[in-house]
């Protein structure tokens, strides 16, 4: 919501990433309430993560403060966040081929079979307090992150977590480290109270929408959607015109799913993926339907 609010509404960087994190501190719990009654949350992975992302949150606000607001300052932290967006957004790509792959290895018998039943995720606290920290850091400079940058952490410490999990996760994690970058910036920042309540006017019912969709969904949608909106911040970020972002997100939407249908017929697979209907059952018997999709 920031770079929306700076490249869109003209509204001055601190003032936009001060108002969009109190907002934002009002606005999660709505969709952390949906994924704690659904059951798609790991507490463990949750608690690990605010142990480093709640100091770390509080410590990128002073920092923002001590880099004062020039307008250098803040393209450079723009452009390093449109990267970091852009290769989240490339790395989900990757990771649903790579899936892909392992199912049809599985389904010609050349690998072993996934486990049956919910995942068994093996905590790694240190590394998962370091992503609270760095991803509170980003958060607390920039308002940006706590639902983009550690959620591609957490897939890459802990791959057996389905889409649902992921996000479930990411949003719980992020309401405390939230919280803890906006009481900063009320505290130090540029708050201004109109631009905070237009902004909960239309998040709390959208992210109360958006939560019952995704702890609903099948993984590999919410997985693709994750992957659109990354791409879409990353070219606002990058300063493109209105023009030319909606130009490639239009080009994106038309020709991404015609390629991945050739890929999945490439390895075997329908070119649609039946909801329900999980992988194809080979020698093993049938797979977990939520992080193979």
């Amino acid at each position: 919501m920031a770079p929306v609010l700076v490249l869109f509404f003209a509204v001055p960087p601190v003032t936009a990433v001060s108002s969009d994190l109190v907002g934002s501190a009002v606005m999660k719990p709505v969709g952390s309430f949906v994924h704690l009654r659904r059951g798609t949350v790991h507490l463990g992975l949750v608690k690990w993560l605010c142990i480093g992302s709640i100091p770390g949150a509080f410590s990128g606000v002073i920092i923002a403060r001590s880099l004062g607001r020039g307008q250098q300052v803040q393209d450079i932290i723009r452009f390093a966040l449109a990267v970091a967006l852009l290769l989240a957004a490339i790395g989900l790509i990757i990771r649903a081929y790579i899936r892909l792959v392992e199912r049809a290895r599985r389904r010609d018998g050349r690998a072993t079979p996934l486990p049956q039943g919910p995942p068994s995720v093996r905590l790694r606290p240190l590394p998962t307090v370091l992503v609270g920290v760095l991803g509170g850091l980003v958060v607390g400079l920039t308002s940006v992150g706590s639902g983009s940058l550690i959620i591609i952490a957490l897939m890459v410490l802990y791959p057996l977590l389905t889409a649902n999990e992921l996000v479930g996760t990411d949003l719980v994690q992020a309401v405390p480290l939230v919280a803890s970058a906006a009481l900063g910036h009320l505290l130090f920042g540029d708050f201004k109270m109109e631009i905070t309540t237009s902004l909960l006017l239309g998040s709390i019912p959208g992210v109360w929408i958006g939560a019952h969709l995704s702890a609903q969904a099948p993984g590999g949608l919410v997985r693709r959607a994750l992957a659109f909106v990354l791409l879409a911040s990353s070219l606002k970020l990058f300063n493109l015109s209105n023009g030319t972002t909606g130009l490639v997100l239009a080009v994106v939407l038309v020709f991404a799913p015609v390629l991945w249908m050739l890929v999945r017929r490439h390895y075997g697979f329908p070119a649609l993926a039946r909801r329900g209907s999980g992988p194809a059952a080979g020698p093993s018997g049938p797979q977990r339907k939520a992080t193979s999709e």
